[in-house]
């Protein structure tokens, strides 16, 4: 049976791992971070399931009543946020050209193929190659460091200038770099890859600048062989009601690439492979409220649950402080 990992913070600051089956929660004894957990099983040449087995078994967890009580953290984190990095894939699952497409159209001429469609196509063709060979590059994109990374509950803020604050629900690959290079995939994480589509509409070549905020991970880190179909519901609340709902699908059966494939490009670069780092890559998404003429609003919260996952991913959206129009100033030495 596949297990979930969390991560928790007590009220006195003291860290802990939990390991959960099934219904069944309790703390790993002796670990206070998956990090730490995950290094001990590169070390040992284990398996992250056989090192918390190793660890023996703690006091029974009650995983609701720790995540209503906000102790719940991010299921990964680094000590030095500067040491996490988070990117991600586009135009991946089958079905995301057509939102995305109808965002970029206007920038290009009708009878003409936007370049998104044309990356769709391409990764609908070479996205799923034979094992051992290398398949058709997908859209990539970097959304931060470790300081991004937003905690379950917690505030998706955006910036002062941002056009949008939009949902992304999707599926996040986590690994650890080991001390020869090679990247360690932990598991796998529900997400919400927070992205700002207005700035995104207005010129594709802005998508760089529409990707650079934060993102938040679902409480748990599913450790396990990776479904290939999941099946979830997004949805944003306002004042205590719904106002968007509608489910979305991930998993390599409602893809266009493997998640393999999408790895390889990603880590292929040496700088990427840095011992000791930690990578968060988020998968991509078909789903999203802005393609249906949803325009988010501060206050709102954004839901987005799936199976296997057990509890929800929750944040309300918040504005950062600040002029909108105030200018950066750089001073010479």
């Amino acid at each position: 049976m596949a297990i979930r990992l969390l991560q928790h913070r007590a009220p006195d600051g003291a860290r802990s791992v939990i390991v959960a089956e099934g219904d069944r929660a309790t703390i790993v004894p002796g670990v206070e971070s998956v990090h730490a957990l995950a290094t001990r099983a590169i070390e040992a040449g284990q398996s992250l399931a056989d090192a918390v087995r190793a660890c023996g078994t703690g006091n029974s967890v009650d995983l609701a009543a720790e995540l209503a009580a906000g102790h719940i953290l991010s299921p990964i984190d680094h000590a030095d946020p500067a040491h996490l990095v988070m990117a991600g894939t586009g135009l991946t699952h089958l079905g995301s050209a057509e939102g995305r497409d109808k965002m970029h159209r206007e920038a290009a001429a009708v009878e003409k193929q936007t370049d998104s469609m044309r990356m769709f196509l391409e990764g609908v063709e070479g996205g799923k190659p034979a094992e051992g060979q290398v398949g058709q590059q997908p859209e990539w994109f970097y959304k931060g460091d470790g300081s991004q990374l937003v905690a379950p509950g917690d505030a998706l803020t955006m910036p002062a200038f941002a056009q949008d604050g939009g949902e992304e629900p999707e599926l996040a690959g986590i690994y650890l770099i080991g001390p020869d290079g090679t990247p360690f995939r932990l598991g796998l994480c529900l997400a919400n890859e927070f992205s700002d589509h207005v700035t995104e509409r207005h010129n594709y070549l802005w998508l760089a600048h529409s990707k650079l905020r934060q993102a938040s991970l679902g409480p748990e880190l599913y450790v396990g062989d990776i479904p290939n179909h999941v099946e979830g519901a997004s949805r944003i609340v306002r004042d205590g009601k719904t106002l968007w709902e509608k489910p979305f699908l991930s998993g390599e059966a409602n893809m266009s690439h493997t998640l393999a494939n999408l790895e390889h490009h990603h880590f292929k670069y040496a700088l990427f492979r840095r011992p000791g780092d930690i990578h968060v890559h988020f998968f991509g998404t078909a789903t999203l409220s802005f393609t249906d003429g949803v325009r988010t609003q501060e206050g709102d919260v954004f839901e987005i649950e799936a199976a296997p996952f057990t509890l929800p991913l929750r944040n309300p959206l918040a504005r950062a402080e600040g002029a909108a129009d105030a200018v950066t100033t750089v001073k010479a030495l």
